[in-house]
């Protein structure tokens, strides 16, 4: 363990007796996980939303409605003289031109103004290495939590990021526990010097230290998404409750299509029942757990839901200003209509990173055109990497942008039939926790069955486009390939095309070459053709 942080947040005293207080103690975590710069507020299909939308009522979230909502129930609980703590689960980074632009600042920025008491470091918070983590950890005065770093190497980040924290609430002591994802090496760029151990002997040794400290009531602020938190719940003894995000899972008390019940429980090692939440993403949402304690620090019982912000939830005046003065410089570029769509092009993860998806088609075949005249006759994109829909209609640069946030470069290389075939066994090895190295395709059909074991020959049928006509693909014969810088440099678990021959990762923009597509097929017409199959 690096060090212990003891943190006070002021919170509203309680309104009870000594008697009452001695024998119960209730707190109130609000909490939000992978806005991923959703600054501005966001339409239903998670992209930012134009101003003809908000004036309808058809916008959600942003920042300005988070800092509303939150600010709603601080106060509603001070007057109920009710504990409360508010807590990110990480991912503040990547998904906009804010973030682009920015690189963190205009996070901090809002993340200070709202007011939170600790969060999770996300995957996403290293997409720009150490530098720009330890830039946004500068800028905010609430403690940036991961116990299963070894931060020994990194000069920037091992007196920044903490392992645990206490936060002191209406005279009790909270510890928060925190986890990221250990293949955030393979889904951003953490650099060499920053090294991930296991999540649940991290916590448990977190835990541990905690409860030696004389702390007994313990949260997990965890980024490693909902299966792995349920895993955690299980096995790590000592957890009073799992604050998560990372897998973007909408749970709710209310909602019958909500992928899961808020809070969703648990059985742990103990034989104590862990309660778990997560808020969906992109600012859509708040979450509001209840935890009740016995005198001993035991949890007698937990409730909540997720609030939607919606139109209903009225913005910041003072927030909604800043922000617009944030967006000055961007929206110039931000409006300009490259092209126009027929329909919606689907681009949601739920779609995207299980099968074959209307954007994962758009964006493979323009980078399959854009290089074919260089010999490629294949195209891989990462379903991770496609991160919201078009609307049917006027497509701005701005949106194109919001799909493709990431800065990728067009990479070229060639790799045998085998190492493809390898390629797609790994895109789909983790289709149950909807990962996002799921691969959309171009120049591929490929067929794949979810009753294989991962990595055991899930991949059936793979055929390749030769003289205008779907062959069955060779092994041994060399192919020329297009993806995204990212994908071929190792990530999301493509190590397959690290050391790929003839590399270039220097292409274009792959938001451009998609723009440029787009532009010269105006009006696109959104299609799925069958290219992925599932047996």
């Amino acid at each position: 363990m690096r060090y212990i942080a003891q943190i006070t947040v002021a919170t509203a005293a309680l309104a009870l007796s000594a008697q009452s207080a001695a024998a119960e103690f209730k707190l109130n975590v609000i909490h939000i996980n992978d806005l991923h710069s959703r600054i501005e507020s966001i339409s239903r299909f998670n992209g930012t939303c134009d101003s003809e939308s908000e004036a309808e009522g058809k916008c959600f979230g942003g920042v300005a409605r988070v800092a509303t909502k939150i600010a709603e129930l601080r106060d509603s609980l001070s007057a109920a003289g009710e504990n409360y703590i508010v807590l990110d689960a990480g991912d503040q980074f990547q998904g906009s031109l804010m973030y682009t632009t920015y690189k963190g600042a205009a996070e901090a920025e809002f993340m200070e103004k709202i007011g939170f008491d600790a969060m999770a470091v996300g995957n996403h918070e290293f997409d720009d290495g150490p530098p720009a983590l330890a830039e946004f950890i500068d800028k905010v005065s609430f403690p940036v939590v991961s116990g299963n770093l070894d931060l020994s190497g990194s000069e920037l980040l091992r007196e920044r990021i903490m392992d645990h924290v206490v936060l002191e609430v209406g005279g009790e002591k909270i510890g928060i526990v925190s986890a990221v994802a250990t293949d955030t090496n393979e889904t951003s760029s953490p650099g060499p010097n920053v090294v991930f151990h296991d999540e649940i002997t991290s916590l448990t040794e977190d835990v541990a230290a905690l409860e030696a400290a004389g702390v007994n009531k313990i949260i997990a602020l965890t980024h490693v998404g909902l299966p792995a938190d349920m895993r955690i719940a299980a096995s790590v003894a000592g957890l009073d409750a799992v604050v998560g995000g990372h897998s973007h899972t909408y749970l709710s008390a209310t909602d019958p299509d909500a992928a899961g019940q808020y809070p969703t429980w648990v059985d742990g090692p103990g034989g104590n029942s862990v309660p778990i939440v997560q808020a969906f993403a992109y600012s859509k949402y708040v979450g509001h757990l209840v935890l009740e304690f016995d005198a001993d620090g035991a949890l007698l019982g937990a409730e909540g839901d997720t609030l939607v912000l919606d139109a209903s939830v009225e913005p910041s005046p003072d927030i909604v200003a800043r922000v617009a003065e944030l967006a000055g410089p961007i929206e110039e570029l931000k409006s300009r209509v490259v092209a126009s769509a027929e329909s919606m092009v689907q681009g949601d993860r739920s779609v995207c990173r299980v099968e074959e998806c209307a954007m994962g088609n758009l964006v493979a075949d323009a980078m399959l055109e854009s290089v074919s005249d260089q010999g490629a006759v294949i195209a891989i994109q990462n379903g991770g990497g496609l991160r919201a829909s078009f609307n049917g209609g006027e497509i701005t640069m701005g949106d194109v942008l919001g799909v493709l946030p990431f800065q990728n470069t067009l990479a070229t290389f060639e790799a045998t039939g085998q190492t493809i075939i390898d390629a797609l066994e790994n895109g789909v090895s983790q289709v149950e926790e909807v990962k996002g190295r799921f691969p959309q395709v171009s120049g591929l059909q490929y067929t794949w069955d979810l009753s294989v074991a991962p990595n055991e020959g899930r991949i059936q049928d793979v055929l390749v486009m030769s003289g205008g006509e779907w062959v069955g693909i060779d092994p041994e014969a060399v192919y020329s390939v297009v993806t995204n810088n990212y994908v071929r440099q190792g990530g999301d678990g493509y190590k397959m095309f690290a050391d790929a021959e003839n590399a270039y990762d220097y292409g274009p923009n792959l938001e451009e070459v998609v723009a440029g597509y787009l532009a010269a097929n105006s009006p696109y017409v959104p299609y799925t053709d069958g290219r992925i199959a599932r047996k």
